[in-house]
């Protein structure tokens, strides 16, 4: 019977897949007809379209991943209740940032609140809360309440936002996102841990029901509401996975979600420190950014939108790159620290090399594609 119940686990991939596609297109034909759902601000530093697109996104993939949880409650009432439970911690998260797609009134210190509270459910709720740090040799333990707690909401809510960061070309969060949730859902497997294997599978599930729309034409956005509630649940089940699973250490979380994370983090410290900026205030220089600028070079000088579509689709595939050189060895070495240590530091160093290289005009010849115009 081990086969059959591995087939019940990936159904759960395949039901929320379908059903997200089909949410998808719903709001695709629907959501031009609206334009409060519309992405309209086309002037800003960060858009790279030239058409008003759907940015309601998320949407599809929450209710997919609702109602495949509702699924999972019928057919597994102990797991289907942990879903329930993190739905309902996820909402939160989810809703101030859907209503930031559709009224553009949300600020971001709300958003980042809000997802703080979902975070504080999580600790209360579901038991997600750090409680210790692996060491080569040694476990350092931490104070539940003092430490632990403002840990876990801040990493959570950190996470949720550096997918938000990292959300700026057709595919790349969501497929970022993806990769980031098979390797959960697999390590899950490994320790025998069916909640978050069923959980992971069935939000990658959603993300690829999304992902075939998104990419490479850009039929409809994540928006700020999808980014969210995937950082979220990304945060969520990483802290559950390792916490609940001693034999997986902490530094596979860390590895896992390397590239959003330090994405973040560098550009809070090259605004405010390099810049004099708020680490809030938006601007073009992510190294998303610098890639689609300096590096996708065939479409330079063009801005219709047929250039500029292509011209966004082959930027995310770099950064899918990007994210593997930390997803595949989080995945082959999850259990040995020192090896999860070294690669962090190891891709630390690759992303400011090439952060570097990028923003002097000197990228590596490898990454240029194409010629000038």
């Amino acid at each position: 019977m081990p086969g059959i119940e591995k087939n019940n686990k990936m159904a759960s991939f395949l039901i929320s897949f379908y059903l997200s596609a089909i949410c998808t297109l719903l709001i695709i034909k629907l959501g031009k007809k609206h334009f409060a759902t519309l992405d309209s601000d086309l002037a800003s530093v960060q858009k790279v379209h030239l058409e008003a697109v759907p940015r309601i996104g998320g949407i599809g993939i929450f209710i997919a991943v609702l109602m495949t949880g509702g699924y999972t409650m019928w057919r597994e009432p102990m797991i289907g209740k942990w879903i329930a439970l993190l739905m309902l911690c996820s909402s939160v998260a989810f809703g101030g940032g859907i209503v930031e797609d559709i009224t553009k009134n949300v600020s971001a210190t709300r958003r980042l609140l809000l997802t703080m509270l979902a975070a504080l459910f999580g600790f209360f709720l579901l038991d997600a809360r750090i409680e210790h740090i692996d060491w080569v040799g040694s476990l350092w333990r931490l104070d539940p309440i003092w430490i632990g707690l403002p840990l876990t909401v801040l990493a959570v809510a950190g996470i949720a936002n550096a997918v938000n960061i990292i959300d700026g070309f057709n595919g790349l969060a969501s497929a970022v996102s993806i990769c980031m949730l098979l390797s959960l859902g697999y390590v899950a497997l490994q320790v025998g841990d069916m909640f978050v294997l069923v959980a992971a599978l069935m939000v990658a599930g959603a993300t690829a029901g999304f992902f075939v729309f998104n990419y490479p034409a850009g039929l409809i956005f994540l928006g700020d509401g999808g980014a969210y509630f995937l950082g979220f649940m990304l945060g969520e089940l990483s802290i559950l996975l390792v916490m609940r699973n001693p034999q997986v250490s902490t530094w596979y979380a860390a590895l896992l979600l390397i590239y959003p994370v330090f994405e973040t983090l560098f550009s809070v410290y090259r605004r405010l420190f390099l810049r004099g900026h708020s680490p809030s205030m938006p601007d073009g220089i992510h190294l998303h950014s610098l890639i689609f600028r300096r590096v996708v070079r065939w479409a330079v000088g063009r801005r219709d939108a047929r250039a500029l579509m292509h011209r966004n689709a082959l930027t995310s595939p770099y950064l899918w790159l990007i994210s593997l050189m930390a997803v595949i060895p989080a995945t082959l070495l999850w259990r040995q620290t020192w090896a999860l240590i070294s690669f962090c530091g190891l891709f630390v160093f690759s992303y400011i090399w090439l952060y570097a290289r990028i923003v002097r005009f000197r990228a590596p010849r490898w990454m240029i594609f194409g010629k000038r115009k």
